[in-house]
């Protein structure tokens, strides 16, 4: 995977065994706190990462995402469907693509491989450029109980969410966030 045209030369590819310490760094720094790193490391450790990208400018790390599992439980049978958190680019390398560039190639690997529903409690004003969407009017409820506003949601394959209705589960590693 490759950088945005017209960005410093920067590449996207998936995280290597190597990059974990840079990872957890990374995550701390733009949220300020433990609470995401953890929640990577948990996320790994119990074979729950789905997806995970890093981007690179050279051997520096300046961005993260992690896609992983969620279910839905409704009326009928519960539905898998992939939720991203955490998203992390360096503070000093903010606003320049980077985040951009790790969602979109995250959705296009996701579509790739047959994931058709992907959720996000995240910034509204953000992800719709990605095709995210406030979830609650949809039937879609989170088991966190967000504001509507950030609940999102993306069908990968047009009509996923046709007739599906319930409440994200996410897994129970989200709880050390």
């Amino acid at each position: 995977m490759t950088a945005m045209t017209g960005q410093p030369a920067w590449v996207i590819r998936p995280e290597h065994d190597e990059d974990h310490e840079a990872v957890r760094r990374l995550n701390q720094l733009a949220f300020g706190g433990p609470g995401e790193a953890e929640l990577v490391d948990a996320l790994r450790a119990h074979g729950a990462a789905t997806l995970s990208l890093v981007a690179l400018d050279a051997d520096r790390l300046l961005g993260h995402i992690l896609f992983s599992p969620v279910t839905v439980d409704g009326a009928g049978e519960p539905w898998a469907a992939q939720g991203l958190a955490p998203m992390a680019v360096l503070p000093e390398r903010q606003n320049r693509g980077i985040g951009a560039g790790l969602v979109e190639a995250g959705l296009r690997a996701l579509a790739a491989a047959g994931h058709e529903v992907v959720f996000v409690l995240g910034h509204p004003a953000y992800y719709p450029r990605f095709g995210f969407r406030p979830a609650h009017p949809l039937g879609l409820m989170d088991e966190y109980g967000a504001p509507d506003e950030a609940f999102l949601v993306a069908e990968l394959s047009p009509g996923a969410l046709r007739g599906r209705r319930g409440t994200v589960r996410y897994r129970p590693e989200f709880a050390v966030v």
